[in-house]
């Protein structure tokens, strides 16, 4: 007998308690990441898969997509489609979505909170008191002076939403804006600097927010020299917009003075030498992890995949 709820398949956690309850009351749930033997459980239910959700990091290959016959839309808890290969996507005619929007205030905040954390050295001053060490240095002159964010020139590469976010933020710091996109745009009135060189040149502070689908290594010694022994490097965007190494290099060399970083290359994987730095802050991918943005980006794709399957084309599909 045919199954009475459509089929999903989940490859990735989703952690709002809300979205899961509505999945499992809609849909039959296949949580693969749950799974051990994730081929054998391929062979045994792909063929009645009709959606998938999956993590911007996760994506969904080619060679599973083939395996999922039924498959009507691949529903994106994120916004990075990178690991989602689009143009195979769109060939099979298969609707693609992402929660754009969704998590734009809460990356945006991260961004300004990382900055704040690095310039003000807030993490070191919290383990000085938590450690107990205040008392046994009380003198001012026990901490180094950290630096002021207000005023400083902050240059952003990627004018999206998240951007645009960071943007006012940092305006509201009486920051300076200035950016760099693959063009101009017209309704911000933000200098536009074309070459990342010179933005970072330009900028005491370079904020990475672009998509990253294609960019890869554009932050490397070349970029980091130009920023500067006084300038800092903020990523809550894609690791593998920056070279890692020779952003190690330069924070161990003093050719930066610091960094705040919510994404890596090799996720989880992060340079150990990164660990000991006072002025370099660490995140675990974490710029949309709140209950606000969660909950808003499930119910994205909750609607992403009632409407692929109702024959709809879902709002915001990347590839229909």
């Amino acid at each position: 007998m045919k199954p009475t709820k459509p089929s999903i398949l989940q490859l990735n956690p989703i952690l709002v308690p809300a979205i899961n309850e509505t999945l499992e009351s809609l849909y039959i749930m296949h949580r693969l990441f749950q799974v051990d033997d994730k081929d054998a459980y391929i062979r045994e239910h792909g063929a009645a898969i009709e959606g998938v959700i999956t993590g911007g990091h996760t994506g969904i290959s080619n060679d599973l997509v083939d395996k999922l016959p039924a498959l009507k839309v691949i529903a994106v808890n994120g916004v990075g489609t990178d690991a989602v290969d689009l143009a195979y996507a769109r060939s099979r005619g298969i609707p693609v979505t992402a929660t754009f929007g969704a998590l734009t205030e809460d990356v945006a905040d991260l961004a300004i909170g990382l900055i704040l954390a690095v310039l003000r050295e807030i993490c070191p001053g919290n383990d000085f008191v938590k450690t107990g060490k205040w008392p046994e240095n009380p003198s001012p002159a026990a901490i180094p002076l950290s630096r002021r964010f207000s005023g400083k020139r902050v240059g952003i590469v990627g004018m999206g939403k998240v951007g645009r976010a960071i943007a006012v933020r940092a305006a509201a710091f009486g920051c300076p804006v200035a950016y760099t996109d693959v063009r101009a745009m017209d309704d911000i009135a933000h200098r536009f600097v074309p070459d990342l060189l010179q933005l970072a040149r330009d900028s005491d502070i370079l904020v990475l927010a672009a998509a990253a689908d294609k960019a890869q290594g554009i932050v490397d010694a070349a970029v980091l020299d130009a920023l500067g022994r006084d300038g800092y490097l903020i990523n809550i965007a894609r690791g593998k917009l920056v070279v890692e190494s020779d952003l190690v290099q330069a924070l161990q060399g003093g050719v930066i003075a610091g960094a705040g970083l919510d994404v890596f290359v090799d996720e989880p994987n992060v340079p150990a030498e990164l660990f000991g730095m006072d002025r370099v802050v660490l995140q675990a991918h974490r710029a949309s992890a709140t209950v606000e943005s969660r909950t808003a980006m499930g119910e994205m794709v909750l609607s992403s995949i009632a409407q692929a399957l109702a024959g709809q084309r879902p709002e915001g599909s990347l590839t229909t």
